[in-house]
C-alpha cells in the first residue's frame, strides 16, 4: 500500500441558501453566493415566499422541456434546485379569506405567492363570517405530508369583494396597527389646551403674529404653520416656524406614548390615513386649525434680503393660525401674485416673499452640494364609496419649495442647536452613495449622447456636482424622469441614528426632523430633546435618552414598511383604475429591462410587465450591464429610458399587476 495517500474523512458538501422569491406562477427562484437557482413549483416543499431555505441543485435537465407557464420549468437557463429545508419563516401570519368548510374554517392567502391554505378549527372561532377577510397566525407550517395550520387572530373585513378590502388586505399583510389602546384613547380624551396655563408657564403669546398653514387639500393634521415678517430696524426677516407642541400632550411612557412609539409614524394610504396618535389629538388639539389656539414650539429664523441665516431664537409659543391654504391655493396665488396683493390682505406678500426666500435658499444648497431629484408623486382619487376616478399627478411647485424650504431650514436649525450644546438628539442621516452602486449605472448613462467621459470617476466619486450635471443635462430629454429615478436607487436610504453623520443628499453637516411631531415619533423626540435644552431636565430624561439607538432602528424600520405600503395602496387603486382601459394603447417609458421581459411606466406613474414573448417571435439576448434586450434576429434594441407605445392587455387587481403588449400586435 502506497504511504502517500492519505486517509481523510469527506467532509459533507455544505448545500446553498437563500431567500426563496416566488412568482404568482407557482415556481421561484433563489439566489445564493453559487448564483441565481430556479425552483419549479413541485420543489418548494413547503417554503413561502421570503423564507431563508437550503436547497439542493438537481441533475441538468431535470426540469427541462417544460414552460414556465406550466409552474415547473426555467426558460431563462438558470440551473434548478429544490428546496430541502426552510431555515428561517418570512411569516408568522398570514392575511386571506375566510371559507367555512365544516369543521374547517380554510384560510386561502390573499397573496398568490402564497400557495397554501390555512386550516383552523371552525369552533374555535364560530362568528367570522364566511368570505371575511382575515389575519391567521399559523401554528403549523405546511409539509410534504400535512397541511398549515393556524388560528384566526383577527377580521380585517365582513367582506373580501368590498372596495376597501383591497386596502384592507395591505394592511393586514404589513401589519399596521388600527386600533388604539384604551390607555391611549384616554390619555387624547383627558388632554386639554390650558392657555393661561401655558403663558404661566413661560409660553411666549404670539397670537397676535399672523400666520398660515399650507397643506394638500385632503389634510387633517397641520403640524406646521408659517409667519413672516419685516424687521425694519435690522433689515431682516423674521421667518416664524411654528411646529405643533406635541411632547406637551404625550410625555414619555404614557400609554399614548407607547402606542404612538410602536407605530412610530402615521400611514398615508390611498383611501385612509392610520395616524401614529388619537384623532383627538392628531386631528385636533396638536392640530394647527385655523382660528384655534394652540401649543406651538416656534423657531424664529432671522433672513437678511439673500436668505442667509443671520440668527434664531426657538422657544415655546401659544399660537393662533389666521389662514389655512393648500399648495393649489398657495400657487394660484403666486402665479397671479400681483393682482392679489392690489387686493390688500395680509397673505399676499409674504407668500410672495417667502418664495422669493425659498428660492434663493434652495440655491445656496445647490451650491453646496445638495441634489434636488425630480420626482412626480401620484395620487389615486376615490369616491366617496372608494372607487377610483382618476390619477393627479404631483410635481415640485413654488408652494411646496416655499414650505419644504423652510421645514429644511427649521431642522437644521434644531439639530445645530442641539449639537452644540452637546445634547442628545435623533439625527436624520443621508450617508454617501456607494460607488459600486454609481458604477454600475455608468454603462447605462453611455447611451446617452449628454454623458461625457470625465464624468465617469466624478460619478463613481460621489461628487454631487456631477450628480447635479447630470440631472440637469437629462431633464429636458425624455429620459430625464428615469435618470433621476436611477440615481435616487443608487442613494442610500436616510435613517435616524443619536449620533450625527450629516445629511449628504441636502448638504447638510447636521440635520434632524423636528416638522412633524404629529405623524413622525422621532420628531416627537426631539421635541422633548429640546425642550429639555431650553428648561430642564425632565424625570425620566436619562431614561429616553438610553433609548435612542433602538428608537432611531424601529423608527427606520417602520419607515420603511409605512412606504411600502402606501405605496402598494396606490399601486392597487392605480390598477383598479386602468382596469377601464384594457384595451387601449399609451406611450410609456421603459423603466426596467430583465431576461424575461421590460417594465414599462405610464405617464401617470403607473407600471407593468411587457413579457419577452410580447416583443415578437426572435430570441432576445439579456445585458445585464447595460440594460438591454437586443433582437438576436432583428438587431432590435430596447433600453433604459426608450419610449415605446404599449396596450394595456389585462389590470389584474388581486395581484395589483399590469401587463402590456407593443402597440399593434396581440
Amino acid at each position: 500500500m502506497s504511504r502517500n495517500r492519505k486517509h481523510t474523512r469527506r467532509r459533507p458538501k455544505a448545500n446553498p441558501r437563500g431567500v426563496l422569491t416566488v412568482s404568482a406562477g407557482g415556481f421561484g427562484f433563489v439566489q445564493t453566493a453559487e448564483g441565481e437557482y430556479f425552483i419549479p413549483a413541485s420543489g418548494l416543499a413547503g417554503a413561502f415566499d421570503g423564507d431563508l431555505v437550503e436547497i439542493a441543485p438537481l441533475r441538468a435537465g431535470a426540469s427541462k422541456g417544460r414552460r414556465v407557464a406550466d409552474g415547473d420549468g426555467d426558460m431563462t437557463g438558470r440551473p434548478a434546485a429544490r428546496v430541502l429545508s426552510v431555515v428561517d419563516r418570512a411569516h408568522d401570519t398570514l392575511v386571506g379569506r375566510y371559507e367555512v368548510a365544516e369543521p374547517f374554517g380554510v384560510v386561502v392567502p390573499a397573496d398568490p405567492r402564497i400557495p397554501y391554505d390555512v386550516f383552523t378549527m371552525r369552533a374555535e372561532s364560530p362568528e367570522v363570517p364566511d368570505g371575511a377577510l382575515v389575519r391567521v397566525r399559523i401554528a403549523q407550517f405546511p409539509t410534504r405530508r400535512s397541511a398549515a395550520t393556524g388560528f384566526v387572530e383577527e377580521v380585517l373585513a365582513d367582506t373580501s369583494d368590498a372596495p376597501g378590502a383591497g386596502i384592507d388586505l395591505i394592511v393586514g399583510r404589513h401589519k399596521l396597527e388600527t386600533v388604539f389602546s384604551e390607555g391611549a384613547l384616554a390619555d387624547a380624551a383627558a388632554a386639554t389646551l390650558d392657555a393661561e396655563g401655558a403663558l404661566a408657564a413661560g409660553y411666549r403669546d404670539l397670537r397676535d403674529r399672523f400666520t398660515f398653514t399650507i397643506d394638500p387639500a385632503d389634510a387633517k393634521d397641520f403640524d406646521d404653520a408659517l409667519s413672516l415678517d419685516y424687521l425694519e430696524g435690522e433689515g431682516l426677516w423674521r421667518l416664524g416656524v411654528h411646529i405643533a407642541d406635541v411632547s406637551h400632550y404625550v410625555p414619555w411612557g404614557s400609554s399614548v406614548d407607547l402606542d404612538a412609539r410602536r407605530r412610530a409614524t402615521s400611514v398615508y394610504l390611498a383611501d385612509r390615513v392610520i395616524p401614529m396618535l388619537p384623532p383627538a389629538l392628531s386631528d385636533e388639539l396638536c392640530s394647527l386649525a385655523p382660528g384655534a389656539e394652540r401649543r406651538s414650539m416656534t423657531a424664529d429664523l432671522f433672513l437678511n434680503d439673500e436668505g442667509e441665516l443671520v440668527r434664531f431664537s426657538l422657544y415655546p409659543a401659544l399660537i393662533r393660525s389666521d389662514a389655512r391654504l393648500s399648495y393649489g391655493e398657495a400657487d394660484d396665488i403666486l402665479i397671479d401674485y400681483k393682482a392679489a396683493i392690489a387686493a390688500g390682505g395680509d397673505i399676499a406678500w409674504r407668500l410672495v416673499e417667502c418664495s422669493r426666500l425659498a428660492r434663493a435658499r434652495e440655491a445656496a444648497r445647490a451650491r453646496a452640494g445638495g441634489i434636488d431629484f425630480a420626482t412626480t408623486e401620484a395620487k389615486v382619487i376615490l369616491d366617496a364609496e372608494g372607487r377610483p376616478t382618476d390619477i393627479a399627478l404631483r410635481r415640485k411647485t413654488d408652494a411646496t419649495r416655499l414650505v419644504e424650504e423652510a421645514m429644511i431650514l427649521a431642522n437644521e436649525t434644531v439639530a445645530g442647536y442641539l449639537e452644540r450644546r452637546g445634547f442628545p438628539c435623533l439625527y436624520r442621516v443621508h450617508e454617501p452613495p456607494a460607488s459600486d452602486a454609481l458604477g454600475s449605472l455608468i454603462p447605462v448613462f453611455q447611451e446617452f449622447d449628454w454623458f461625457e467621459k470625465p464624468m465617469e470617476a466624478r460619478l463613481v466619486a460621489g461628487d454631487p456636482k456631477v450628480i447635479q450635471e447630470i440631472l440637469a443635462a437629462s431633464a429636458p430629454r425624455s429620459e430625464g424622469e428615469l435618470v433621476s429615478s436611477l440615481l435616487l436607487r443608487a442613494m442610500k436610504r436616510a435613517d435616524y441614528r443619536p449620533e450625527n453623520q450629516g445629511h449628504y443628499g441636502l448638504a447638510s453637516e447636521v440635520y434632524c426632523h423636528f416638522t412633524s411631531p404629529i405623524r413622525r415619533y422621532p420628531d416627537l423626540v426631539v421635541h422633548r430633546m429640546l425642550r429639555a435644552a431650553l428648561t430642564r431636565r425632565p424625570e425620566k430624561f436619562d431614561q429616553e435618552m438610553a433609548a435612542l439607538p433602538w428608537i432611531g432602528e424601529h423608527s427606520s424600520a417602520m419607515e420603511r414598511v409605512a412606504e411600502a405600503a402606501a405605496r402598494e395602496s396606490q399601486e392597487l387603486k392605480m390598477v383598479e383604475y386602468l382596469a377601464a382601459f384594457v384595451g387601449q394603447s399609451f406611450s410609456a417609458v421603459i423603466s426596467g429591462v430583465a431576461a424575461w421581459g421590460l417594465y414599462v411606466r405610464l405617464d401617470c406613474t403607473a407600471e407593468g410587465i411587457l413579457p419577452v414573448r410580447a416583443l415578437g417571435d426572435e430570441y432576445f439576448v439579456f445585458d445585464p450591464v447595460r440594460y438591454t434586450l437586443v433582437g438576436d434576429e432583428s438587431g432590435k434594441v430596447y433600453r433604459l429610458g426608450q419610449r415605446v407605445a404599449v396596450t394595456l392587455k389585462s389590470a389584474d387587481a388581486t395581484t395589483a399587476s399590469l401587463e402590456f403588449v407593443l402597440a399593434g400586435r396581440r
